[in-house]
């Protein structure tokens, strides 16, 4: 438990904080740290003196010494581990870096070195940060939740590690994406940093790399799988419950053959979506929102190709079947906008090797009767994009280099301006980069990536890459939900947040912008988000009514800012 709380000064009208630390538990404690921001007042009365430089520091100077050193890191993999080395001593300085530096410092916490280092989890391991809940302590659950850090807890993230990024099963090294993620919900949305947990359930690890290197630090044992790991994931389920029962709970990298099912198992039992279904669903769907706006078209006249028919495709495939309809189309038109491609070729009704998560999305096997291919059980991204003609072409199956030059040629000579997105990352695995994709449509594509890429000049200008991040929506979303307090969340949720981010589209303004607004803005796009995530779960009767103005008062209210509040010295201490 965090030993403070807020007051307000009776004489001053001062917001301060009064705790019940000192001396060096103070500075260890990394919420409550302020360094060398201590004030001399301060130092006195918490018994801090002389255990501190004399100099009495601003946060903006700590912000520029810390990223003096953070410059000095000679790799990505150093920075990260510099920054969450920042972060396990002083939160609050932590996030003020960021918020100064974001479009640099994200792809750092973040995609793509995150996936680094959660490969590199147990040889950086410096200090815990989260719960780690392993299958052989499966009977103390409720006792393991029970010490959490701070027992006002408004989200949490979850992960197996067993599909982080594009990089397969890391054990538990993917507890670095739990904190990732939610130090993006305090970054990009003020989530207050004490009511955040990021928890890894143990299950154990098939990646035989892990499970002999002597330095590994999770459960060594074969992944557990069937009614086993069925029956651990309802005990952690029935535990948060009681624990925390009006918790926000994200489901983050679970393998696709458990992800979907999860969700539809508890998405009626408590507050909970999946990131990598619903949010990455809601991102791209913002930036299709966008792209069709600057075509001057509408999104139900789209023909969609998705390479990939995993989570992340049907969960986009999913947000714009729910967009098509509000714009008059029936579920079956939608559906038949959409060409999903897996690793046996196209989705359709005449094969009978279709996972059950893509099967939704099989095109009737009829419409395919007038094309000329070899094989048509086995149709290839080029067979469909030279017989469908799409209009958009979205890549998730994390195959680099699987938009050819002749595959978007042969797109680009029947659209004016295609929409592509290459999604998959990090960006190792992007299915083409932003500067061939420009290079061969003649600068006429709409393009956003999954991962961070550089500007491109197309000789006459700086192209800025809009990158399709899911930070644009789960925050503002996670905001929404605690600032209503929507008792769950639905995919109208999404669909309102994606609206609320395509509205934000520099492209909206210049056609050959980018279609995703800068990060640096990314804590107002949240708001927006939030206002308009509040509005739907109260339209949908999930939350209290109110005035939207009171909702915009508490969605501000909620949002924690990186600043220094005065301390005193809780009255039984002194």
């Amino acid at each position: 438990m965090v030993p403070c709380k807020t007051i307000r000064d009776e004489q001053t009208g001062e917001t301060l904080m009064e705790i019940a630390l000192t001396g060096q538990q103070l500075l260890d404690n990394s919420l409550l740290n302020k360094g060398s921001a201590f004030t001399e007042e301060e130092r006195r009365e918490l018994r801090l003196l002389g255990l501190l430089p004399p100099h009495v520091s601003a946060i903006e100077d700590q912000v520029a010494r810390n990223y003096e050193n953070f410059r000095r890191q000679g790799s990505d993999l150093e920075k990260y581990i510099f920054l969450i080395s920042l972060q396990d001593r002083n939160e609050t300085l932590f996030y003020g870096l960021l918020q100064e530096h974001i479009a640099e410092m994200m792809p750092i916490i973040y995609t793509p070195t995150v996936g680094l280092a959660c490969q590199r989890f147990s040889h950086i391991y410096r200090r815990p940060r989260g719960l780690y809940i392993s299958f052989p302590r499966r009977d103390y659950i409720d006792e393991i939740l029970a010490n959490a850090p701070n027992p006002e807890v408004a989200v949490i993230v979850v992960t197996d590690g067993e599909r982080v990024l594009g990089l397969g099963d890391l054990g538990i090294g993917g507890i670095n994406i739990s904190v990732g993620k939610l130090s993006l919900y305090t970054l990009g949305a003020g989530i207050h940093p004490a009511t955040t947990l990021p928890i890894l359930l143990d299950v154990g690890t098939d990646n035989r790399e892990l499970l002999n290197d002597p330095l590994y630090l999770g459960w060594r044992h074969e992944r557990v799988r069937g009614a086993g790991y069925d029956d651990f994931i309802e005990a952690f389920i029935s535990a948060l419950v009681r624990r925390f029962p009006n918790v926000l709970l994200q489901w983050e990298d679970f393998a696709r053959h458990n992800a979907r099912r999860l969700l539809e198992r508890y998405r009626d039992r408590l507050c909970t979506f999946n990131d990598d279904i619903q949010g990455t669903g809601a991102v791209a769907l913002a930036g299709l929102l966008a792209a069709v706006k600057v075509n001057g078209e509408r999104l139900s006249e789209q023909r969609i190709v998705m390479f990939g028919a995993g989570s992340a495709a049907t969960g986009i495939a999913e947000q714009i079947v729910a967009a098509m309809k509000s714009e008059g189309l029936t579920e079956q038109e939608a559906k038949a906008n959409l060409w999903l491609i897996d690793v046996g070729g196209l989705v359709h009704t005449g094969r009978g090797d279709l996972e059950e998560i893509s099967r939704p999305y099989a095109q009737p096997l009829e419409r395919l009767a007038d094309w000329q291919v070899a094989d048509r059980d086995r149709l290839t991204l080029a067979e469909v994009v030279q017989h469908v003609r799409p209009t958009a072409l979205i890549g998730t199956a994390a195959q680099p280099g699987a938009f050819t030059e002749e595959i978007v040629r042969e797109m680009a000579r029947h659209v004016a301006r295609p929409i592509i997105f290459p999604l998959s990352n990090p960006t190792s695995l992007c299915e083409a980069s932003p500067a061939d994709l420009l290079d061969w449509t003649a600068g006429r594509a709409l393009v956003a990536t999954g991962s961070p890429f550089a500007s491109v000049s197309d000789g006459a200008r700086e192209r800025r890459i809009g990158q399709c991040n899911n930070a644009y929506i789960f925050p503002g979303l996670g905001l929404g939900v605690i600032a209503s307090g929507a008792r769950r969340v639905t995919q109208e949720m999404f669909v309102a947040a994606a609206r609320a981010l395509s509205e934000q589209s520099p492209a909206l303004s210049d056609p050959f912008g980018s279609l995703f607004p800068p990060l640096e803005n990314v804590r107002a796009i949240s708001r927006l988000v939030a206002t308009q995530v509040g509005m739907e779960a109260q339209r949908a009767g999930l939350a209290g009514q109110t005035s939207p103005e009171e909702l915009e008062r508490r969605v501000a209210e909620k949002m924690w800012e990186p600043r220094y509040l005065r301390y005193r010295l809780a009255q039984h201490q002194s």
